[in-house]
Order: structure tokens, then C-alpha cells, then sequence
């Protein structure tokens, strides 16, 4: 039987509603960084960034101002220039490529294992050549990619690998937690991610000390520690600043408590929805999934988000558009892309609720919508 609340809109995500048991502790944070002085490179952020690393295992963590520009300010440490190529997953959000494409790089894609949504390992011997500086895979929806023959393959050809970790908080490859595997790895800290902040944020994690004193030095100005106000390298304005850092340092302790719930929540949708024509996600016996995302996939996709809607439910389609199929990275050295696996899960992915505020009730409302879809009832 539906409660009032599951008879209310499910929402993918209330921030309000997930911030009103820390609303305190976000108040107290808020007040001892204006009581500072100091927003920019302060003590807050020096915490965040001892606190992640931990959290994470590396020895490195370097705030910066979102994922985006992560991604970008490791590739350059890297030393990724125009002309060189970069391995990107096929399957992703288009800010992966457009990081790449921001140095002059050329996204190189690679199609996805359609069980994990991730990059397929087994393609991506194919993709390199040469001019290959970096391998991207993307830990998507919270799934690690299968990291080891990745790594195999880019030792064995002199190539870095970043991981791209914005949707995998807390999730493990193995025993190690993303964000510790490859080279490096660029965070989000967007507000809806696992471990938001109340604006944009991000970060790199490293364990080697000249590649993170690098990105330290390129989000800001090219400076370094020890002669401020004299660019070595041609830097740039990206920091974290001191309030998302507070916010994100006070709202780590609680991200494997959250965590937990969307597992929780993931187990009662993959064994409570009963429906042949609906898809549902698992996690590969070597991963430890974060659930950032719920995808499930169907041939009938549109009409799935219109029967849910129907009983106020919210989904979204993520991504409705591969990056290799978007006019930004259309040139004559790179076409677009041709059909694939990642056009196929385009036209049937669909994303559920999630979010760990979400009640016993509307998680059960969500489970007994999906399993009562008909993907014929709008031909009849």
C-alpha cells in the first residue's frame, strides 16, 4: 500500500532534503570560514585535502575548482599537448572528452563492455598508436572500470593512466579504492555526486609527488609555493575554496553511511522488480559498486519514462548522446563515430532514484511501477 510520501514526486535527487539532518553542521562550517577571513588556499582546504587522500589511500590530494579542469590540469601534468592522442571511453559524459580536446588532444574512443558500461579492455589495443599519451577509462555510474588489463596493456606501451573517479565515491576495484589504481585520478565534487559540495568542486589523487606538485602548481597561475607571483608554466585560476572544502570535510565522514543505503537501495530494485523487458544493472564479482547511478536499459525506453512518470517518478537518461556523436568533436581527423555499443545503450539506458534519502515506501512505489510496465500498452 502507497504512503502520502510515495504518492508524492520521486525525486532523482532533494539536495534540500538530503542536507536538513547536517543543516547544523553546514551552518557551523559556513560561519567558522567567513569568522577566517581567508577563502582561497586556506586551512579548510589543506584539511579536505589530507582527508580525501586518506579516505582514498594515495598520498596526494589537490583540491581544484570542479572535475572538468581535473581532468584537464592532470592530463597537462601529464604532459598531454596538442596533437597527442587520449583513450576515452565511447560511453560517457561529454566533459571526459572536452577536457581532452581543451589541450588540443584528440579524444581517441573506445567502446563499452555493455555488462559494466565501461570501457572494454578488450578493445583498446586497437586504439593506440604513437602519438597515445594517456589512457581515460571512466569509472561510470559508480562501476569501476576492469582496471588491471588496462594498466597491463598501458605499462606495457610507456602510457599514463588517469582514472576519471567523479561518479565512483568510495568504490573499490578489488581491494583498492578507485581514485588509488592508475597514475592519477580527477574527481567532481557537483553537488549531486556521492560526496557533493553545495557548488562546483574537484580534485586529483596521486601518489607521486612531482606529478601533484605540478597540478598544485598549474591550478594556480603556474606558481609555485616557494616563489608566489612568478609563473614558471603558464598555470591557471582553479581552486577549491575554502567553503566547498568545508563542506566537503564535514560530509566525508557520513559518504560510506550513504553509501551503504544506496546498495540498499540497489538490492531491492535488482530483486524486487520483476519485469522481462526491463534490463537491470549488476556489479562484476571484482567490483564494488557506489551506485552513483541505478541504469537500468530497455528497447522500450521512452515509454518506461513515461509509464514512471505517470506515478510521479523522475528518471533521466544518462547520456542521451555519445560525446563521438556531438557536434563539439566533430573534425576531419576525427568523424563522428560509427554505430557501436555506445549508441545502443543510448537509446535504452534510463537512470532511477537513487539517492539515499529516499524512503522504504517510495523505493518500494519505484519497484512496483517498474515491474507493472508493459512496453505494448501504448500500441494498444
Amino acid at each position: 500500500m502507497q504512503t502520502d510520501r510515495t504518492l508524492a514526486k520521486v525525486a532523482m535527487v532533494d539536495l534540500a532534503r538530503l542536507h536538513s539532518d547536517l543543516a547544523a553542521e553546514i551552518e557551523d562550517a559556513v560561519r567558522r570560514v567567513l569568522r577566517c577571513g581567508r577563502y582561497i588556499l586556506g586551512d579548510e582546504v589543506e584539511t579536505f585535502e589530507e582527508a580525501f587522500a586518506a579516505y582514498v589511500g594515495t598520498r596526494h590530494c589537490i583540491g581544484v575548482a570542479n572535475g572538468t579542469e581535473a581532468l584537464a590540469l592532470a592530463l597537462r601534468a601529464m604532459g598531454v599537448s596538442p596533437g597527442d592522442e587520449v583513450v576515452v571511453p565511447s560511453n560517457t559524459c561529454s566533459p571526459t572528452w572536452l577536457a581532452v580536446a581543451s589541450l588540443g588532444a584528440l579524444p581517441v574512443p573506445v567502446d563499452p563492455d555493455p555488462a559494466t558500461f565501461t570501457l572494454d579492455p578488450a578493445k583498446l589495443e586497437g586504439a593506440l598508436s604513437p602519438k597515445t599519451r594517456a589512457i581515460v577509462p571512466v569509472h561510470l555510474y559508480g562501476h569501476p572500470c576492469d582496471m588491471d588489463p588496462v594498466l597491463d596493456i598501458a605499462r606495457s606501451h610507456g602510457i599514463y593512466v588517469l582514472e576519471d573517479a567523479a561518479q565512483a565515491h568510495g568504490a573499490c576495484y578489488r581491494s583498492t579504492r578507485t581514485g588509488a589504481i592508475g597514475d592519477a585520478a580527477a574527481w567532481s565534487f557537483y553537488p549531486t555526486k556521492n560526496l557533493g559540495a553545495i557548488g562546483d568542486g574537484g580534485a586529483v589523487t596521486t601518489n607521486n609527488h612531482g606529478f601533484a606538485a605540478e597540478v598544485r602548481s598549474l591550478r594556480n597561475y603556474g606558481w609555485q609555493d616557494d616563489r608566489p607571483y612568478q609563473s614558471h608554466t603558464a598555470g591557471m585560476n582553479s581552486r577549491l575554496d575554502e567553503l566547498q572544502a568545508a563542506i566537503l570535510a564535514l560530509k566525508l565522514p557520513y559518504l560510506d553511511r550513504w553509501n551503504m543505503r544506496r546498495s540498499d537501495i540497489a538490492r531491492a530494485y535488482s530483486t524486487g522488480v520483476d519485469n522481462p523487458s526491463v534490463t537491470l544493472p549488476a556489479a562484476a564479482p571484482w567490483a564494488t559498486h557506489a551506485w552513483h547511478l541505478y541504469v537500468v536499459r530497455c528497447r522500450s525506453r521512452d515509454a518506461l519514462k513515461d509509464h514512471l512518470a505517470r506515478s510521479h517518478i523522475e528518471s533521466i537518461v544518462h547520456y542521451p548522446t555519445p560525446p563521438g556523436r556531438q557536434p563539439a568533436f566533430w573534425r576531419a581527423e576525427h568523424p563522428p563515430a560509427t554505430p557501436g555499443v555506445a549508441d545502443r545503450l543510448s537509446s535504452e539506458v534510463l537512470s532511477l532514484p537513487i539517492a539515499p534519502h529516499l524512503s522504504d515506501g517510495e523505493v518500494q512505489h519505484v519497484v512496483e511501477t517498474l515491474s507493472s510496465f508493459d512496453p505494448g500498452e501504448g500500441l494498444r
